[in-house]
């Protein structure tokens, strides 16, 4: 970029912002509908609209509660939906989490036949179906990495035989996109994209998840496994090992935080690069909106805007909805 060319007085920036039909005709970023994806709470039961207190409008929805939401949602121009379980029972092998009748495995099928154009993403982990909430076997405190693998792989081909779209591994564990792409070719899933929450960071901005997911680990951490805040050199190097395993799409979590990774992720290898906007994102713009402090759509709108500016091609927020309809109103 030549910046000698075009000094005041004969470059004037402001001329190209004197109406919103200038500014439109200009713009460089662009924020849309069809860049959204909603996740989504859900567990057994009918009729069932758990509401989450740390994440205002959030709630934990049995599967015809989610059918609505989903509808809703697509309805509005929203493409996709990303499915987290909550089963009614957890033990120390996930069973849950492979189960055939699996409560995501049965939302899946459910959406896939009345909304056949949605969709529909599955959270490859198993911390939701742990009874220690963490996202790998445990033996003597100890979170066990290759052990995990064939679990997590069972996990995601269950959700791929259910009719998922789209699989999204997002324990952290070492090789979990090689061996989730090696079952799901072995079983006639070549097709099968994946997800991968590759530069996914323990983040403290995860509090209010843990209540929507009940997925709090019963001891000690995650840093064993998620990624340390303070290394973007390491972020790239994940990223760039599960692009080699088999990812075809990467992440980048939380977002707003990390939007210099979400940059150097997109500018590195040009992958499809989603950046996941978390819980607490979402729940500190509904707690500052609903004390008059800011104005919530202008803020959402703008910190979507942003991850869109750092490069990221998806973004997921549980502010879909509300972001879909803002955007159609202009």
């Amino acid at each position: 970029m030549n910046l000698n060319a075009g000094q005041f007085p004969n470059y004037r920036p402001r001329r190209l912002r004197s109406s919103a039909a200038l500014r439109n005709l200009v713009r460089e970023t662009r924020l849309g509908v069809e860049q959204l994806i909603l996740p989504l709470f859900v567990r057994a039961g009918r009729k069932l609209r758990h509401p989450i207190a740390s994440m205002p409008g959030v709630f934990q929805l049995s599967p015809d509660e989610l059918l609505r939401e989903a509808a809703r949602a697509h309805k509005l121009g929203v493409p996709a939906v990303l499915l987290f379980g909550i089963p009614d029972k957890k033990d120390a092998k996930a069973s849950g989490a492979f189960a055939k009748n699996g409560i995501v495995q049965q939302t899946v099928r459910l959406l896939k036949k009345e909304l056949p154009s949605l969709l529909v993403i599955t959270d490859v982990c198993l911390c939701e179906y742990m009874e220690h909430g963490h996202c790998g076997i445990v033996s003597r405190g100890k979170i066990l990495n290759d052990p995990t693998l064939k679990v997590l792989a069972q996990t995601a081909l269950s959700h791929a035989e259910s009719g998922a779209d789209i699989v999204a591994p997002s324990d952290m564990m070492d090789g979990r996109v090689a061996a989730i792409r090696a079952a799901l070719d072995k079983n006639n899933f070549s097709d099968m994209p994946i997800m991968s929450y590759a530069a996914k960071f323990a983040s403290a901005f995860y509090g209010p998840f843990r209540e929507a997911a009940e997925s709090a680990p019963q001891f000690g951490d995650r840093r064993s496994y998620q990624m340390d805040a303070a290394n973007a050199r390491e972020a790239l190097r994940e990223v760039a090992l599960d692009i080699q395993e088999g990812a075809d799409i990467v992440m980048v979590k939380p977002a707003l935080a990390y939007l210099d990774l979400i940059y150097r992720v997109k500018t590195e290898f040009g992958y499809p690069t989603a950046a996941y906007s978390v819980s607490a994102e979402f729940s500190m713009i509904k707690a500052a909106a609903q004390k008059g402090w800011i104005d919530e759509r202008a803020v959402t709108l703008e910190s979507l805007l942003a991850m869109r500016r750092a490069g990221a091609d998806i973004l997921i927020t549980y502010a879909a909805v509300d972001a879909a309809e803002w955007l159609k109103a202009g």
